[in-house]
């Protein structure tokens, strides 16, 4: 019997955040599936199977093989139904491909939220694919000093290919839009937090900044989040903001200016403004009062 060697999922998430890229086989038994941080990584998927996958206000019935290109800001679940599921499975940060490929796979139609996350493909195309994903693999392993822009190169090949095929067409829209955009945007808020570090501030902070980061009109995300929530988007990002600067005034040693600056404000006085117009109180004396 062949003997391999388990990893742990932190293990797994760590060797991920460090090298931005990761590569690895779905077996027939599931036993392959890792956690790791839709925050921070696309991904793409060849598998053969059977499922249901859930994209922002989609779902599409996978049937065979698929391709499928996930958006680390766009929310998204994977119903299996086979007993037997493989294919592959590729991770990879914005900062792997590098800045010169950014726009591109933020404009990507594989990679927006109104885009074509998933396709179908043939034997042949399959067969074709699961070269690519096996030469990245492989490179995977090596100490080549160029790898990881050979594993550039791969993963190139693998968009430019995806190009040319048709998107899967087999999807229902779901019956409550609203509601599903409210999901999406409520994910997305809370994957901006926690805060973990003050030199990387918080992105996304108005209505218009998850707009855009959904390809959605302000109008439209703010109407689907008030006829769902009762609250406006304003008023969600607002508590929420709220609720980090507080954990942050308690749990953390940083002086004020670094916590305004990490949630994202420019000046420590807009900060104190926003803190004392949503609690009554001002930073110092919140983290004073809660020693």
């Amino acid at each position: 019997m062949e003997n391999k060697t388990i990893r742990s999922v932190s293990e797994f998430n760590t060797e991920l955040k460090l090298k931005g890229f990761n590569v690895f086989e779905i077996e027939s038994d599931g036993n392959a599936t890792r956690t790791y941080s839709r925050k921070d990584f696309y991904k793409i998927c060849l598998t053969t199977g059977k499922s249901i996958i859930h994209y922002a206000d989609k779902s599409f019935d996978a049937e065979g093989t698929v391709l499928f290109f996930g958006n680390p800001h766009i929310p998204y679940s994977w119903e299996t139904i086979s007993t037997s599921y493989v294919g592959y499975t590729c991770l990879f940060s914005e900062a792997f491909l590098k800045s010169d490929r950014s726009e591109s796979l933020q404009n990507s139609p594989f990679f927006k939220i109104d885009g074509t996350p998933i396709l179908q493909i043939t034997e042949q195309q399959r067969e074709f694919l699961n070269t690519l994903f096996k030469k990245i693999l492989e490179e995977q392993q090596t100490d080549y000093v160029y790898k990881d822009e050979l594993i550039r190169n791969y993963i190139n090949l693998i968009i430019h290919e995806a190009l040319k095929l048709q998107p899967l067409q087999n999807f229902d829209q779901h019956k409550n839009a609203s509601s599903r955009v409210a999901s999406v945007f409520l994910e997305l808020l809370e994957r901006q937090f926690p805060i973990e570090s003050n030199e990387n501030p918080l992105l996304l902070k108005t209505a218009q900044d998850y707009s855009n980061a959904l390809c959605l009109h302000v109008n439209y995300l703010n109407r689907a989040i008030k006829s769902v929530t009762g609250k406006s988007t304003t008023t969600h990002i607002s508590e929420r903001i709220i609720s980090e600067a507080k954990a942050l005034l308690q749990h953390t040693d940083w002086n004020i200016s670094e916590i305004a600056y990490a949630l994202g404000f420019e000046y420590p006085t807009y900060f104190n403004n926003f803190f004392k117009k949503n609690t009554g109180t001002n930073p110092k004396n919140f983290r004073l009062e809660s020693v």
